[in-house]
Parts: structure tokens; C-alpha cells; sequence
């Protein structure tokens, strides 16, 4: 099963992208930017995993390519994967069979090693003092 912090991963490497969020039957889109802000989520992006957590009216709510609710992907029956190809996060169906294919599947310019690919966010501080503390392990040794 998919956690909520997964799937909101999972929104926010596709929204890097340039993917939407369909919303009212297709009628409207969501694409909050930019996604981060330094070492966590940006708050328009905050605002929308917000929106898209409470449903509030939206109508069926889906990733621009693909055919799954985001709020199908909170129920049990889902989980997330990393894509073969891409490494960005992809429904799967635990139960039953459903065919998904990643939303990279049409874009031609995936995976492209020269730009970073699209993660969550990262605190420099955190991970400068892995670093350190590796160092120093090494060092020890």
C-alpha cells in the first residue's frame, strides 16, 4: 500500500516534469510552481497535495497521462515502484490486474542523464553532516 508521503513524492517528481493534475473531468488543471523551496516543498505545492487530499469538489483527480485517482492510489489495493526506465515513482496494482505504464512512456527526452532528475526534497545540512560522519568513521579506521 502506498503511503500518503509516497504518493505526494510521487505528484511531485511528475509536477518537475511538467506534468498536471486533471481535475473536474478534464475541464482543469492543477500545476502548482515551483515544486520545492530549497529543502522542502514549496507552500503552492503545498497547497495542492492539500487540495487533492480533501477532494473538496475537485471531481476524479488524475496525473496527466495516466488513468488512476490520486485517491485510488491511497487505498490499498496500490502501491508505488520505481519506473525501469525513468526511476520516478509508478502505480502498481497489488490486487487484481490493471496494465500501468509510467507517464515517461511519452516523453522521448527520459531519462536525461545531463539534468538532475526529479526527487524530493533534500536538506544540505543533513546531508553535508552524513558526509562528515562518514569521513570520520574512514578516518577512524
Amino acid at each position: 500500500m502506498a503511503t500518503p508521503q509516497q504518493v505526494k513524492e510521487y505528484l511531485a517528481c511528475w509536477f518537475q516534469l511538467g506534468k498536471r493534475v486533471s481535475i473536474h473531468h478534464g475541464t482543469k488543471f492543477l500545476y502548482p510552481q515551483p515544486v520545492l523551496q530549497g529543502d522542502r516543498y514549496s507552500p503552492e505545492f503545498e497547497k495542492c497535495w492539500q487540495l487533492l487530499l480533501t477532494g473538496q469538489g475537485l471531481g476524479d483527480c488524475y496525473l496527466e497521462g495516466t488513468n488512476q485517482k490520486i485517491a485510488e492510489l491511497l487505498e490499498p489495493s496500490w502501491d508505488l515502484i520505481k519506473c525501469a526506465r525513468c526511476q520516478i515513482p509508478i502505480p502498481l496494482k497489488v490486487t487484481g490486474v490493471e496494465h500501468t505504464a509510467c507517464v515517461c512512456s511519452d516523453m522521448a527526452d527520459l531519462p536525461n542523464l545531463d539534468l538532475p532528475s526529479p526527487h524530493r526534497p533534500v536538506s544540505s545540512r543533513d546531508y553535508l553532516f552524513k558526509i562528515c560522519s562518514d569521513l570520520i568513521k574512514k578516518n577512524e579506521e
